[in-house]
């Protein structure tokens, strides 16, 4: 068997107007923003390029090289590293991931810094890229051998007459019957759409059973303490701007999906791998829709709950302005008291003064334990909720 190539990769949303701002930098490492111009050159120089060109096919795309490291960065947001094997495919992959996670990315992630950030529920998730490896005249042996190195469980294979498939959940094996470089190229590239795109959308789906848990597990109590409201008011509008940053995100999915299908189907280069591709890009299709009706459950949901705590901590203030509304009441009829008392204007003496600070120390004193009274108050929760028995 004879190991030819290791690719990885990945996908987030780009257009061709970041692909001529990713040129750019790359090119001359300039921006048309207000970044700091020493960090681009520093971040520029890390990724140590030797050759840069930008390329017309289907899509616009940059290839540049580094070593042995070929990337090429599509204008749809795709980007596909690649490399040949040298003598130790750990070390290949190794090459490849470090180069995108420690040069390529930061420096992608810092010309895009400005403008709308990425909600931390998508920032702190990382992203397993999975590993293609192209080979020729593979036995079973040597395949399993390989899934065995890498302690990988083989899910399933694909034989076909140009090409066999053996794929592992970060790993997939390629070997090349008759098919060419460049097809097999051409496939991974669609196959690293495929899955990047359909892992967006179930991170989304499961953002969106962590938003409704986290909601529900406060609703179910049926009261919340009054102290509790604002900090939980606040975190329900986080999930709120959240959610409408990803409902954007969502809906510009359809656009990308269709575009890479209508590619799929029209390039010579995949022709022999559509039964492999077939219908996944329909599949995918109808799992953005299911996440569309997801994704709108989801924002009426926070919006609803958003109501019901904004109605829960105007009802605490309510109470609040109560309690001052007591206290200055106290206040101003001890006064009048004072006065309809008295024949005489009053006089200051330290009698009066003493009396005075009597007043206000008892006044503090009501205030802070009406106050008390009211934070730890418990307040009901009334949502409408599903119908269960239906």
């Amino acid at each position: 068997m004879e190991i030819k190539q290791i690719f990885v990769g990945g996908w987030f949303q780009r257009t061709r107007l970041h692909l001529g701002e990713i040129y750019d930098f790359l090119r001359v490492a300039e921006s048309p923003l207000a970044l700091d111009k020493k960090r681009l050159e520093s971040l520029r120089a890390s990724l140590e390029i030797d050759t840069l060109k930008l390329q017309v096919d289907q899509l616009e795309y940059i290839m540049l090289t580094s070593g042995e490291v070929k990337v090429k960065i599509f204008e749809d947001g795709l980007i596909v590293l690649g490399t040949h094997h040298s003598h130790d495919l750990q070390a290949d992959i190794k090459r490849l991931t470090s180069y995108y996670e420690e040069q390529l990315s930061p420096a992608i992630g810092y010309i895009f810094s400005l403008g709308a950030p990425v909600p931390k529920e998508l920032a702190n998730i990382k992203t397993v890229y999975p590993y293609f490896v192209t080979t020729t005249n593979a036995s079973e042996k040597r395949v399993n051998e390989l899934f065995d190195e890498f302690t990988q469980e083989r899910y399933f294979t694909v034989n076909g007459e140009s090409f066999d498939i053996y794929r592992g959940d970060k790993l997939y094996i390629i070997n090349q019957n008759s098919v060419s470089d460049d097809e097999v190229e051409r496939f991974v590239g669609e196959q690293i759409f495929v899955r990047e795109f359909r892992g967006q959308l179930h991170r989304y789906l499961n953002l969106h059973r962590t938003i409704w848990e986290r909601i529900a597990d406060v609703v179910e109590r049926g009261e919340m303490i009054g102290s509790d409201i604002p900090a939980f008011k606040s975190k329900v509008d986080e999930y709120a701007k959240t959610i409408s940053f990803i409902g954007t995100r969502i809906n510009q999915m359809d656009t990308y999906l269709l575009t890479r299908k209508n590619i799929s189907d029209s390039d010579p280069k995949l022709v022999r791998f559509q039964e492999v591709l077939g219908y996944k890009h329909e599949a995918l299709g109808d799992t953005l829709e299911y996440i569309k009706d997801i994704w709108t459950l989801t924002r009426e949901y926070v919006a609803s709950a958003s109501q019901v705590f904004s109605d829960l901590a105007a009802k605490s203030t309510g109470n609040s302005v109560k309690n001052l509304t007591i206290v200055t009441s106290m206040g101003v009829g001890a006064t009048l008291i004072g006065l309809f008392t008295t024949k005489t204007l009053p006089q200051f003496t330290l009698v009066g003064v003493g009396y005075f600070f009597a007043l206000a120390l008892l006044g503090y004193l009501v205030n802070k334990g009406l106050g008390v009274w009211s934070a730890r108050k418990r307040y009901p929760i009334r949502v409408v909720e599903v119908a269960k028995d239906i």
